[in-house]
């Protein structure tokens, strides 16, 4: 470029763009769709102040990779190949392109990846296809590779997804920023200086091994302080309901007061490209709002409880004891409420955010350390942190429910159910 581009960024201070390509991405509209999308889902119900976006969460994941292969290009590291430095920051820029509103919420309701859908829109009729095409006509299949990990050169393919890679690495920091809290901040420039290619692999250098435990710590920490608070939860499974109701009214031919192309496509399981880059959160705010005032009682209801954060009470529940959820769904409908709707038992696994698992999957690949003898050893036989918080699960059953169940259970007929509802957190 002519001219060095700059964005101010609170979390990298600042956000340098030295390449046209990624210049003209920034400005697609598919790309100026992420503005629209949160980055955390439902979690602004819980941290008032997550509201950014993965607009700059995605610059941010750009802004890592570029600091990376700056970096290994300066100390011309043999291993890194020099050719795939375009590929890897497209990658890097794109690699959230396909998020819905909600982000994870949405996908788990109607069985989509959004892995899927950015490689849709990198490989479609799009602002962003005819972008990477002038690089060269094969190059929007290359990035797509990358995003979709599919790629031939693992070492790119980590860089934006692995387990120390520039995703991670950014929505740590930027997460722990805008919901306030301190469990996600590690030392990113210490982390950035004893990264290494190495024989086709990313590694991390053995005395850097300590900021690795930071990191890790942090991604574990925000877990299960963040990303896996029951209140967020209440949220996501109280939004997943309200699609799933809607979905089974769309099923059972109720006319619907209000309904939009896209999300109706969406319902139908045959939502095009062109739709799905219509959906962002302020169409389903508004989606959600008409939908209040829908005829079916269930839908209107569960909508006004998530616009007016009315989200379901949460109890801990000892998954053993099926006899008492039986008797908790006899109660429901003995006061009026579907179970179906109106309770969830969750636990938290499977989910987007992890905790370090090494070697799991293919898509899993370990956090490897380079010794002085060039001895590749996998993190957790060195740091017994690491290996006291790998694929640890500390987690609780939690039992969801609307707050009039336990204004409405009669204590006396129903103790047990009393005594465990009442232990709510």
């Amino acid at each position: 470029m002519k001219e060095e581009k700059v964005f101010k960024d609170p979390v990298h201070k600042y956000i340098y763009v030295q390449d046209n390509t990624i210049w003209d991405l920034i400005n697609t509209r598919e790309f100026q769709r992420l503005r629209r999308i949160r980055q955390l889902g439902t979690s602004y119900l819980t941290f008032h102040g997550a509201e950014h976006s993965r607009f700059s969460h995605s610059l941010g994941v750009y802004e890592i990779t570029r600091k990376i292969i700056s970096q290994f290009e300066r100390n011309q590291y043999e291993d890194w190949p020099k050719e795939e430095r375009l590929i890897c920051l497209c990658a890097a820029l794109l690699h959230d392109l396909g998020h819905g509103p909600f982000s994870h919420s949405i996908e788990k309701a109607f069985g989509t990846r959004h892995e899927d859908w950015s490689c849709k829109i990198v490989l479609g009729d799009t602002e962003v296809n005819k972008v990477l095409s002038r690089v060269s006509p094969d190059f929007p299949k290359k990035v797509a590779g990358v995003i979709c990990k599919s790629y031939n050169e693992e070492i790119v393919v980590s860089l934006v997804s692995s387990q120390l890679d520039a995703d991670r690495m950014d929505y740590l920091l930027r997460d722990a920023y805008f919901t306030g809290v301190n469990y996600g901040t590690f030392d990113l420039e210490r982390i950035l200086r004893v990264i290494r290619p190495y024989r086709g692999h990313i590694v991390v250098k053995e005395s850097g091994m300590h900021a690795v435990e930071d990191y890790l710590m942090s991604r574990y920490q925000m877990y299960w302080q963040v990303y896996f608070h029951p209140v967020t939860r209440s949220a996501e499974i109280l939004l997943h309901k309200i699609f799933a109701r809607a979905k089974h009214l769309y099923e059972d031919n109720y006319t619907f007061g209000f309904m939009t192309d896209p999300i109706l496509h969406l319902i139908q399981n045959k939502i095009s490209l062109e739709d799905y880059l219509l959906l962002d959160e302020s169409v389903m705010q508004a989606m959600l709002t008409f939908w209040m005032s829908e005829k079916d009682p269930i839908l209107a209801d569960m909508c006004k409880r998530f616009l007016d954060r009315k989200l379901y009470k949460y109890s801990t529940f000892d998954e053993s004891n099926q006899r008492m959820i039986q008797l908790m769904e006899k109660v429901m409908a003995e006061v009026g409420l579907d179970p179906i709707y109106y309770m969830e038992i969750d636990f938290p696994s499977n989910q987007s955010y992890d905790v370090y698992r090494p070697g799991e999957t293919e898509d899993n690949l370990p956090i490897l350390l380079l010794d002085h003898k060039e001895t590749l050893t996998e993190i957790t036989h060195r740091s017994e942190i690491v290996q006291s918080i790998s694929g640890f699960q500390m987690g609780k059953h939690h039992v969801y429910y609307p707050e009039e169940l336990l204004e409405r259970l009669n204590a006396s007929e129903y103790p047990e159910l009393w005594e465990m509802l009442g232990e709510q957190e």
